[in-house]
């Protein structure tokens, strides 16, 4: 007897294991379904812009040389946005931008993590050293926005801020290079 009734024991047991291996399973399998809805039907994918460089020279010559940061406005219209965060500012400290039209805002770091928001906006992301981190965006409102470093970088961390100057399509005007300089209020 003591036979049989080890034998529904562990049957049970089998059983109880199965159903939570099987509601594991589904749970994976929903999980799983959730991911592949979002990044098809919503866009919502990790970032895939993948630029390497050398932290230790970036402010040497090319794209992220003194002369080259803050606001441009390309031959063709396009606004990019070029900064470095470093420990412990965003160099440069104030950034225009126009409102109503499409921004790529490109970031890097030649020391440690950086993280930045720009307040009231979709822009939140990591600067990693040796990457560019890009965000495209479209400002909606003019005014002042503030731009904190939200990851913690060290002692200086309090101080490191910028502010986003989002200024009507009539006071964002570039000059001669295609330079734009935040708006003296």
């Amino acid at each position: 007897m003591t036979e049989i009734h080890q034998e529904l024991h562990e049957r049970r047991i089998l059983g109880t294991e199965l159903l939570w291996a099987f509601g594991v399973g589904v749970l994976i399998a929903a999980i799983l379904s959730m991911i592949v809805f979002t990044a098809l039907s919503i866009g919502v994918n990790p970032p895939s812009n993948v630029e390497r460089l050398d932290p230790k020279a970036l402010h040497l010559s090319g794209e992220f040389a003194e002369d080259n940061l803050g606001t441009s406005v390309g031959s063709d219209g396009r606004v990019v946005v070029r900064v470095i965060a470093t420990q412990f500012a965003f160099l440069p400290r104030c950034i225009p931008v126009p409102v109503g039209r499409p921004v790529t805002l490109r970031f890097v770091a030649p020391d440690v993590l950086h993280g930045l928001l720009i307040s009231g906006t979709n822009v939140n992301t990591m600067v990693v050293p040796g990457y560019v981190a890009q965000v495209h965006t479209e400002f909606t409102r003019t005014g002042d926005l503030l731009m904190p470093c939200h990851e913690y970088c060290g002692l200086g961390h309090s101080e490191m801020w910028a502010t986003v100057q989002v200024l009507p399509e009539n006071q964002f005007q570039p000059d001669s290079n295609g330079r734009v300089s935040c708006a003296q209020r």
